[in-house]
C-alpha cells in the first residue's frame, strides 16, 4: 500500500516514472560504467601542458553553483501533469516559439546595462495571446534560472552564459560580448521551450509574456528573506550531513559526470588554443598578399606570377576567415554550453542528496528516538515520496539530457570536419590552378624560343 501511494503521488506530480535502471526508451545511450562511457570523450591522446595561458573566453560565475534557491517543493501543477503525458505519448510538434535579439544599451545614473527584446509566439490555449513582446535583462534570466531551480531541484535546467566579470582592459559591452551573450540567452529560453516539463513553469509564462512592471511586482510575491533562510539553512545542513547510501544508478551518474567535466573542459580548452592559434595565423598571413604586390612592383619579369601568388593567398586568407567563423560560431559555443551544462548537473546532483539526506536525517532520529516520534512517521512517509519524485525526475530527463549532449556534440564535430575538408580542399585547388597555370605559361615560352 505504502508503495501505491508514493507511485500515486509521483503520477500526481507529472513526472515520468522512469525505470530503476536508468534506461532510456532508445536504450543507444552509453550509460555511465559502460564501455560507451569512456569512448564519448576521448581525450587523453591531447597532451595539454597544466601552466598554459588560460584561454577561457568567459569567466565563471559562482551563482551556476548557488544554493540559496533550494526548495523543497516539487512540480504538482495537472496543466504540467497533461503536457508530460502528451510528451511522451504524442508526437513533438512544437507550438512555442521564441527569439532573443536587437540588444539595447541603457544608461543610468546609477549603472549600465543590456536589454534583449524577446519575441514569443504560441498557439497554447493557456496564453492570451498568440504573440508577445518584452524587454529583459540579464538579471531577469537569473530570476527565470532560481525559479525552476526552485520548482524542479532534480531537473537539469539549461545553463546560462556565466556573468560577465571585466578582465584587464577589455570593454565591457563590446559587440562580440553582446551578440554572443544574446545567442547563448537565445538557447537558454528555446532549451527551456523545447523540455517536456520546464515549458510548461508558471513563472516561465510570466517571464515571457508579463511587463516590466508586472514581472518586478511578481518578483516581489516570492518567498521572504526569513524563509529563504531557512531553506537554505537546512539544504546546508543537509549537505554537511551527506547522504550514507546514494543509489548505485545515482553513484554511476555522478562518476560520469565527474569523467565528463574533466573531458569537457579540456576539450573546452583545447579548441580555444586552436582558435587562438589559427587567429594569428590568419592575421600573419593577411599581411603576405600586399608584401607580394609591392615585390612585383620592382621584379618586371616576375609581375604576373607575384601578382598570382598575392592573389592566392587572398583567396586562402578569406576561406580561413570562413572556417574561423565557423569554429567560433558552432564548435566552440556548443563545448562551452557543455562546460557549463557539467557544473549544473553537479549543482542537481546535490540538490537530490540534500532531499535524500533530510529523509536519512529522520529515519536515524526514529531509530535512536532523539526527538518527538509521534510525528516522525508521517514526516518520513511525505519525504520518502518526495524522493521517490525527487528520484524519477532525475532519471527520466537524465537519459534526456545525455541523448541531446551525445547529439549536439557529434553534429558540432561533424559539422567542423566537413568544414576544414572544404577548406583544404578550396585552398588546395586555389594553389593546383596557379601551378597548372605557371607550368602551362612555362611551355608556352619554351616552345617560342624552339627555333
Amino acid at each position: 500500500m505504502e508503495g501505491e501511494r508514493r507511485a500515486s503521488q509521483a503520477r500526481s506530480s507529472g513526472l515520468p516514472a522512469g525505470g530503476a535502471d536508468g534506461e532510456s526508451p532508445g536504450g543507444s545511450a552509453p550509460f555511465p560504467g559502460s564501455s560507451g562511457s569512456s569512448a564519448l570523450l576521448q581525450a587523453e591522446v591531447l597532451d595539454l601542458d597544466e601552466d598554459e595561458d588560460d584561454l577561457e573566453v568567459f569567466s565563471k560565475d559562482a551563482s551556476l553553483m548557488d544554493m540559496n534557491s533550494f526548495s523543497p517543493m516539487m512540480p504538482t501543477s495537472p496543466l504540467s501533469m497533461i503536457n508530460q503525458i502528451k510528451f511522451e505519448d504524442e508526437p513533438d510538434l512544437k507550438d512555442l516559439f521564441i527569439t532573443v535579439d536587437e540588444p539595447e544599451s541603457h544608461v543610468t545614473t546609477i549603472e549600465t546595462f543590456i536589454t534583449y527584446r524577446i519575441i514569443t509566439k504560441t498557439s497554447r490555449g493557456e496564453f492570451d495571446s498568440s504573440e508577445f513582446e518584452v524587454r529583459r535583462r540579464y538579471q531577469d534570466f537569473l530570476w527565470l534560472k532560481g525559479k525552476l531551480e526552485e520548482a524542479h531541484p532534480t531537473l537539469i535546467i539549461p545553463p546560462l552564459p556565466e556573468k560577465f566579470i571585466v578582465k584587464g582592459m577589455v570593454e565591457r559591452f563590446n559587440d562580440d560580448f553582446i551578440e554572443t551573450r544574446r545567442k547563448a540567452l537565445h538557447k537558454f529560453l528555446n532549451r527551456i521551450a523545447d523540455h517536456p516539463t520546464l515549458t510548461f513553469n508558471e513563472d516561465f509564462k510570466i517571464f515571457l509574456t508579463a511587463q516590466a512592471w508586472e514581472l518586478s511586482s511578481h518578483k516581489k510575491q516570492g518567498p521572504g528573506l526569513l524563509s529563504r533562510m531557512g531553506q537554505t539553512v537546512r539544504a546546508v545542513a543537509s549537505s554537511m550531513r551527506g547522504v550514507k547510501n546514494r543509489p548505485e544508478e545515482f553513484m554511476e551518474m555522478n562518476n560520469f559526470i565527474e569523467l565528463f567535466s574533466q573531458k569537457i573542459n579540456l576539450i573546452d580548452k583545447i579548441s580555444q588554443r586552436i582558435y587562438k592559434e589559427e587567429r594569428e595565423y590568419f592575421d600573419e598571413m593577411k599581411e603576405y598578399g600586399p608584401i607580394h604586390i609591392l615585390w612585383s612592383a620592382s621584379e618586371e619579369d616576375l609581375v604576373d606570377t607575384l601578382k598570382d601568388v598575392a592573389g592566392c593567398i587572398d583567396r586562402c586568407c578569406k576561406a580561413t576567415e570562413k572556417r574561423m567563423s565557423g569554429l567560433s560560431e558552432a564548435l566552440l559555443p556548443v563545448v562551452h554550453e557543455y562546460v557549463l551544462y557539467s557544473e549544473m548537473l553537479m549543482g542537481v546532483m546535490k540538490r537530490r542528496d540534500q532531499i535524500q539526506a533530510e529523509l536519512d536525517s529522520k529515519v536515524e532520529a526514529l531509530t535512536y528516538k532523539k526527538t518527538d516520534t509521534d510525528l516522525l512517521p508521517e514526516e518520513i512517509g511525505k519525504l520518502e515520496d518526495k524522493v521517490e519524485c525527487a528520484n524519477n525526475a532525475l532519471k527520466a530527463d537524465w537519459e534526456r539530457w545525455k541523448q541531446n549532449m551525445q547529439n549536439d556534440i557529434k553534429l558540432a564535430f561533424t559539422d567542423m570536419a566537413e568544414e576544414n575538408i572544404h577548406y583544404y580542399e578550396q585552398c588546395l585547388a586555389t594553389w593546383e590552378s596557379f601551378l597548372t597555370s605557371q607550368t602551362n605559361l612555362h611551355l608556352e615560352e619554351t616552345s617560342e624560343d624552339k627555333p
